[in-house]
This record gives C-alpha cells, structure tokens and sequence, in this order.
C-alpha cells in the first residue's frame, strides 16, 4: 500500500515517522529519568546551575508506558502502511493520528504555558519533538488528506485480470 502514496508523504509515514516513534519508544522505555526530565526544558540560573529534578517512580512508570505506547504506535503504522490495500484505511488511520497529534501538541503547550512555550529559544530536543515535529507530521497529514501532494497511485492490477 505504501507504494500508492505520493512520494513526500510515502517518506514522511513509513520511514521518518515510525523512526521518530523509535526514537521516542527507547529512551522512554530505558532511560525513564532522562526522558522524565527533559519533558520540559529547566532555565538556568544566573550561574548557569539547574536544579536537578528527582523522578518518582510514578513518573518513571508513566514514561515507560508512553515508550510503550510508541512502540504500539510503531507497530501499528507499520502494520497498516505496508499491508492493506485499502486507501480508505490509510486515510481513516491518518484521521485518527492527526487528532492524537492535536491532543499531543495542545497538552504540551498547556503544560509549558505561555512564557515557556513564546520562549522557542529556549527550547530543548524534546520540546521540539513534541511541538515542533508533532505540528510538521499534522501538517504533513492535513496536506496529503487535502489531496496537495498530487492523487494516490492507481491500483497495480493483477496479471491475470488484465484483458488481452
């Protein structure tokens, strides 16, 4: 199915994403502290010290469920991407992904408020991921879902319906 994608979207959800979703899967499943921690960037103080956050281990537990469930995630789109036939699907599923990625970035802007989320320069890696290249996967699924990228690739028809 993927092959019937147009090529920028084709790129955009069965190799850079699920990627990404690796890459948010293990750090949150193995270094849960680290993953914790960097949820929202510390500002240093003026003698460049930041406090060094202890993590619970309920924060710890929430964190590796959320590597978890990227790995789902991962799993999930690659299940669908690379084994249904159906545009339909694909679309459905692409609907459902760009809710999730609204809910996604809308809570980490609640959570950072508004000082901390105008203060893009201060912004860290996973700031970046979790608004940044969340808001570019969302316009990347508005853009295809709106037909942008150009029409899906017809149906590969068998040989053997093929008339003679």
């Amino acid at each position: 199915m993927a092959s019937r994608l147009p090529a920028v979207p084709r790129l955009v959800f069965t190799v850079i994403e699920p990627i990404s979703l690796i890459s948010g899967c293990l750090p949150a499943l193995f270094l849960s502290d680290w993953f914790v921690r960097e949820q929202i960037s510390e500002v240093a103080s003026p003698l460049g010290a930041t406090a060094v956050i202890s993590v619970s281990d309920h924060a710890r537990l929430v964190a590796q469920q959320l590597g978890n469930t990227y790995g789902l995630l991962f799993m999930v789109g690659v299940a669908v991407l690379y084994t249904t036939t159906e545009l339909n699907v694909v679309r459905n599923y692409l609907v459902a992904l760009l809710i999730a990625d609204v809910g996604h970035v809308g809570l980490t802007i609640a959570t950072l408020g508004p000082e901390r989320f105008a203060a893009v320069g201060n912004w860290n890696a996973m700031t970046w991921g979790n608004v940044g290249f969340t808001t570019f996967l969302a316009v990347t699924r508005i853009a295809y879902l709106l037909g942008l990228f150009g029409p899906d690739k017809p149906a590969a028809v068998p040989v053997s319906q093929k008339t003679k």
